[in-house]
């Protein structure tokens, strides 16, 4: 009987989004004592589960299995409203939510809400100023991790978006877009 109040307490937080399980190596929480001996492997740097197909390591093999399935173009998990279909069930319920509207992530200072914890973090960083993201070839900073990715294209010279009509290339798909503008 100790053990159904157990699950059932734990099974509660999924709705009132309590993670009283916290790591003290990075601050995430969880709501259940396993969940959170699973995410310490991560800060071990043990990886043994390998990908057969790009290498790519591991730290869990639930997490490896996930992964092949970019591999093998599986995608297990079907929205009911549009059919489309998704690699993992935590991306189809925030896909769900572009039916729906939901927007649970609310901004204290702002109001902006958002349907993913991600975006709210993101946005955030407006409000403090935070830049966590450093390029390692000059003092850039910036507060998102794509922005980072689009600037360290100026250091390499890579040009991944190319003109179908004449050859140029460009370092951000808008510039790729707008170029195509004139060809119109």
């Amino acid at each position: 009987n100790h053990k159904v109040y157990n699950c059932l307490t734990i099974h509660k937080r999924i709705h009132t989004g309590e993670k009283p399980c916290v790591c003290e190596d990075c601050g995430r929480g969880f709501h259940d004592m396993g969940s959170l001996r699973n995410h310490k492997v991560i800060h071990t740097g043990i990886r043994p589960y390998k990908c057969p197909e790009c290498g790519k390591t591991f730290s869990r093999e639930d997490v490896l299995k996930k992964h092949l399935r970019i591999h093998s173009g599986e995608r297990p998990y079907q929205c009911n409203v549009c059919n489309k279909r998704f690699v993992r069930i935590s991306h189809l319920k925030i896909h769900m939510r572009t039916h729906t509207g939901e927007k649970p992530y609310c901004c204290e200072q702002c109001g902006s809400s958002y349907a993913q914890s991600g975006d709210l973090t993101k946005h955030m960083r407006r409000h403090t100023g935070e830049k966590p993201f450093a390029c390692s070839d000059c003092d850039r900073r910036f507060n998102n991790s794509g922005d980072l990715s689009k600037h360290r294209r100026s250091h390499t010279g890579h040009r991944p978006y190319n003109c179908p009509r004449c050859l140029r290339t460009f370092t951000r798909s808008h510039h790729l877009s707008q170029h195509m503008e004139k060809h119109i």
